[in-house]
């Protein structure tokens, strides 16, 4: 689904250089859980946000399916992005001043689906990470565990083909960081792909895979393994 081909990425000021991404080859099958992990700085973010359409390569190819991504334009990757691509941030980037509700409708409004069908939309993402009955609760009123669920349910919402989780547990205690690594596998065997950004060795080992980055560049890519020993966790 998705492959980059010495995808490079270099951040210019009128006196500094930075190589974020240094000829980066992946690929990343279709339902396929990798999980993302290196040193802060290393360029994990910056691959999360060119696959997800929000940075541009400086260098390389990105293709997306059989569509190479770097000579669409402006509104046609906004028009993937709303359809394909679904965000988890570590700091969950809800607004406070809307409801669990009408924070996860957000990603509708752009869609042009009618408020019925959006209503039906919301209320079974809701359903789906269990918080429908916190449907009219603004995020102040939730825990850090509940607020990421509403972050999930806002980035399934759409019913993207690919989740992409920046650090999702690295605000959250152990065991809410234990449901959101069960939710991230249940979109899992409902068909997303997933690329999820850790700093968490244990969470990594529910990936398939992990790749490991240093200084913009992949070092390794290893089966996880927790799936190696139990073939079904895969």
């Amino acid at each position: 689904m998705i492959r980059l081909r010495k995808l490079s990425k270099i951040y210019r000021t009128s006196s500094v250089e930075t190589l974020a991404l240094n000829e980066v080859n992946i690929d990343i099958a279709s339902r396929e859980f990798v999980a993302v992990m290196g040193p802060s700085g290393c360029g994990k973010s910056t691959l999360l946000n060119i696959i997800g359409m929000i940075d541009s390569p400086s260098d390389g190819e990105y293709f997306l399916g059989d569509r190479e991504i770097g000579h669409l334009t402006e509104y046609e990757l906004a028009t993937i992005r709303k359809h394909t691509i679904g965000f988890v941030f570590q700091n969950f980037n809800l607004i406070d001043d809307l409801t669990v509700q009408h924070n996860v409708a957000l990603p509708l409004l752009y869609l042009n689906i009618s408020r019925k069908k959006r209503r039906t939309m919301v209320r079974e993402a809701l359903e789906l990470v269990g918080l429908n009955h916190r449907a009219q609760h603004k995020p102040q009123q939730l825990s850090g565990g509940q607020q990421q669920r509403v972050a999930i349910a806002r980035a399934i919402v759409t019913d993207p083909k690919i989740i992409l989780a920046d650090e999702p547990t690295g605000n959250l205690d152990t065991h809410n960081g234990e449901e959101i690594m069960n939710m991230l596998g249940i979109l899992q065997e409902q068909g997303a792909t997933i690329l999820m950004v850790t700093h968490s060795p244990i969470h990594s080992q529910r990936a398939d895979r992990i790749i490991e980055m240093v200084d913009g560049g992949i070092v390794d890519s290893v089966t996880s393994r927790v799936c190696d020993e139990d073939p079904a966790l895969s």
